[in-house]
């Protein structure tokens, strides 16, 4: 929806009217409380949303690898490693290489990460991944479904983008 106007339908009770165009504003909605509040996040800790929620999932599962890092948060392993960088020479994180394999790195709060991310604003996976998490598994059926048939439209319609392979999809 456009930000300060109710859906078609909102004030009497009834579902609001479905288009391209609203479901296009509903994305736009998403996305922009998405960064919204990533912004307000760093503004208030310090670090991105990115940052604070690894430090959450390295809080619910301390010792996770840099790969299991990144597939708990759905990124690419380079990316992972780039904020697991950031977030070491901020101190907030540690790393531990095992003793049997010197390949193994492990990662840790320190304690200055851990304080920050008590006082540190919540959800600390962000708003978008706390909603999604809150669904039912019906429903997250539903949407990555939805989700998929409309990223195949796009490679259909995008020929450049067609070289790229869709994450997730394929």
């Amino acid at each position: 929806m456009v930000e300060g106007q109710q859906g078609a339908g909102a004030a009497n009770g009834r579902p609001a009217q479905v288009s391209p165009l609203s479901v296009l504003q509903r994305f736009r909605v998403l996305i922009r409380t998405a960064q919204r509040h990533s912004q307000w996040v760093e503004r208030q800790s310090g670090v991105t949303g990115a940052q604070l929620w690894a430090l959450q999932e390295l809080k619910e599962q301390p010792g996770l690898r840099v790969g299991e890092l990144a597939n708990r948060m759905a990124l690419h392993q380079s990316t992972a490693s780039n904020m697991i960088d950031r977030l070491e020479t901020s101190e907030l994180i540690r790393k531990e290489r095992t003793s049997a394999d010197q390949r193994v790195v492990r990662l840790y709060l320190t304690e200055q990460g851990q304080a920050l991310l008590t006082r540190a604003p919540s959800p600390a996976r962000g708003v978008l991944p706390e909603a999604l998490r809150l669904l039912d598994e019906e429903s997250l059926q539903h949407l990555q479904r939805d989700l998929d048939a409309v990223l195949r439209q796009i490679r259909n319609l995008d020929e450049g983008f067609g070289m790229q392979p869709l994450p997730f999809t394929e």
